[in-house]
């Protein structure tokens, strides 16, 4: 007769209990993507392919009046490929080759610092192929999966050790020293993704105060090393002035930007190319009223630079109306809602900061999209996840869908002891720290 094995996890030498099922059924659970992120998810495809049509307006030419359309409709079924492929790739998998992507996208965004080409001032993208490729999203990405992996494996049953705060804070600066020079607008995003990242895990509040102090002083001092670089730089070798449009004087250029938000604009200023992004974005706005013009019917996006990127959420705004302009807003917050549900009833630490992770990515940087339109951030260059055309970023976003529906596929979520004891043969032993908020005796509860 053969022995049952039984596999019992505890703290401090107490068992933990599972806590009750939230489903009635106790058989396997099926190999099944989540429904809801793939309706967001192609929801948000729809969107992209009408509205981009709407604001390539600039772009078209007499030759072929649908080339702005083709060109972004292929990076969106790349994408759906993405997706198709990274769902079917188990979590544990993904996490093993985290520090390798970590690693492979430290590199591009080292060799665009250094030799890639000037996108809007800055030195941001690499041209291979006849492709550009902007390794600032692939950073973003790669950070919180990660991320995830080195908080997974800190998870305690009070919250996440002060060591793997501490590690992870470290790589965060890392990158964000190294991303500091493709946009501030990108490194801020970063750390206010890992500081999200560490309140899920239970971040304490000596442990808050200490990232912060960390995050303070390196930001200081790599704001400080690079005001200096650049200060240097306005100088040519005969002593001239550089004009302040150069694109190594990005401090000039934060500083400028961050005056003129705080003056605002009025409808009687003269527009110039510092305000014509906000005065015509804000006309787009208002011109879009309740209900708005109609798919395709967008006034401003021939004048609007940078409509179909930077500022679609103002053409989408023009063309659906305040409605349309909130009910992309609570698409975007059900998928942060339905990873979080899925989070937490996840039996694992690690699939849980990997859902949670990349929905807050996704979220976060519509939400600072969507405020640099409206005008509550300061102007700057930030794409609209999975809507605004550029194919690095749409490609990163559908990586990061990909993910959250490899969780919802493989992670379990049933509280069915079979199941979580058949996930925890299957997981390697520095992937298998409990997820403490889906169990009756963890901190959290």
């Amino acid at each position: 007769m053969s022995e049952s094995i039984i596999i019992r996890e505890t703290i401090d030498g107490q068992e933990i209990k599972p806590a009750k099922k939230t489903t009635t059924s106790n058989t396997s659970k099926p190999l099944r993507a989540d429904p809801y992120i793939w309706g967001i998810y192609i929801a948000l495809l729809v969107i992209s392919v009408i509205e981009l049509f709407s604001a390539s307006s600039s772009e078209v030419s007499a030759s072929n009046v649908y080339m702005p359309l083709i060109r972004h409709g292929m990076f969106l079924v790349i994408g759906l490929g993405i997706v198709l492929v990274i769902q079917n790739i188990h979590y544990k998998n993904i996490s093993r080759v985290a520090m390798l992507m970590a690693v492979i996208s430290l590199g591009l965004l080292l060799f665009s610092n250094f030799f890639g080409i000037e996108i809007n001032g800055a030195q941001r993208a690499i041209k291979i192929a006849g492709f550009t490729i902007q390794p600032a999203e692939i950073v973003k990405y790669t950070v919180v999966i990660l991320l995830a992996r080195i908080l997974g494996r800190e998870q305690r049953g009070g919250g996440i050790s002060t060591k793997g705060m501490i590690s992870a804070a470290i790589v965060a600066v890392v990158f964000a020293a190294c991303l500091w020079k493709n946009g501030l607008t990108n490194t801020l995003l970063l750390f206010m993704v890992s500081v999200i990242m560490f309140l899920i895990g239970g971040m304490k509040w000596k442990q808050f105060f200490l990232v912060m102090a960390i995050y303070s002083v390196c930001g200081g001092a790599l704001y400080m090393i690079k005001y200096q670089d650049e200060k240097d730089d306005v100088f040519d070798k005969v002593g001239q002035v550089a004009t302040v449009d150069s694109p190594k004087d990005r401090t000039e250029t934060h500083k400028g930007r961050i005056s003129r938000f705080l003056a605002g604009v009025n409808p009687t200023d003269t527009i110039d190319d510092y305000n014509r992004q906000v005065i015509f974005s804000k006309i787009a706005q208002a011109n879009g009223g309740i209900l708005g013009q109609g798919p395709g019917n967008s006034r401003e996006s021939a004048r609007l630079p940078l409509a179909f990127s930077d500022y679609i959420y103002s053409i989408i705004v023009e063309d659906t109306g305040l409605v349309g302009g909130i009910t992309l807003l609570i698409l975007y917050l059900m998928l942060l809602a339905r990873a979080g549900r899925i989070a937490y009833r996840c039996s694992r630490a690690i699939p849980s900061f990997m859902i949670m992770g990349c929905a807050v990515l996704i979220v976060l940087q519509a939400l600072v999209h969507m405020a640099i339109v409206t005008g509550l951030f300061p102007v700057s260059g930030q794409p609209l996840p999975l809507i605004s055309k550029g194919g690095t970023s749409v490609l990163v976003m559908s990586l990061a869908i990909g993910t959250m529906l490899s969780v919802s596929r493989f992670a379990v979520t049933t509280g069915d002891k079979k199941q979580i004891k058949a996930e925890l043969k299957d997981l390697p032993e520095d992937m298998r720290a409990l997820n403490y908020s889906n169990y009756e005796n963890g901190s959290s509860r």
